[in-house]
């Protein structure tokens, strides 16, 4: 792979889809967002890896964004594609679109971006950039910088909220 050739966000897609059965619900009669999120990690981790070929970690969620519920008999089409890329880095941009079976009514029911890291430290050569090919992937990408330097800002914070993070035990011995 040329890591100064871009690559087209088409080429790291994935798409997966899911039926919603009895067990994923909560006590809300929606989907369990714990149940979501695995269901996310899970299948984007697909996209990251297309791109790097390697083995990545998941270092970040950011922009989650639970937007409408998904219920009994609904199906989930989820799509994840590579939105920006660093040296180590990389985001992908994950919707999940519910349908409801009976009615076949779609809605955007969830999005977030989350940021993997390639496992291996030695790992210093740019990963290639990526290549928007649709509207929607366009306005996506162009957003990119401007995540990243929010994500950088939060790291600083959390750093800050770490050194005050107690480890002690919270009840006496």
């Amino acid at each position: 792979m040329n890591r100064t050739t871009p690559v087209s966000c088409n080429a790291t897609l994935i798409v997966t889809s899911h039926r919603v059965f009895q067990p994923d619900l909560n006590e809300h009669e929606s989907v369990f967002g714990g149940k979501i999120l695995s269901l996310v990690d899970d299948s984007a981790s697909v996209a990251a890896v297309r791109l790097t070929h390697k083995t990545v970690v998941t270092a970040s969620f950011d922009h989650v964004s639970f937007l409408e519920p998904f219920h009994l008999d609904d199906s989930m089409f989820l799509e994840a594609y590579v939105t920006g890329t660093g040296t180590r880095s990389l985001e992908v941009f994950v919707k999940i679109i519910g349908e409801n079976l009976t009615t076949s009514e779609r809605f955007v029911g969830f999005t977030c971006f989350i940021t993997y890291v390639i496992e291996d430290s030695r790992s210093t050569q740019p990963l290639p950039p990526v290549k928007p090919v649709t509207e929607e992937q366009r306005y996506i990408v162009s957003g990119y910088e401007k995540r990243t330097a929010q994500r950088k800002q939060r790291r600083t914070e959390q750093a800050s909220l770490n050194h005050h993070v107690s480890t002690e035990f919270p009840w006496p011995l």
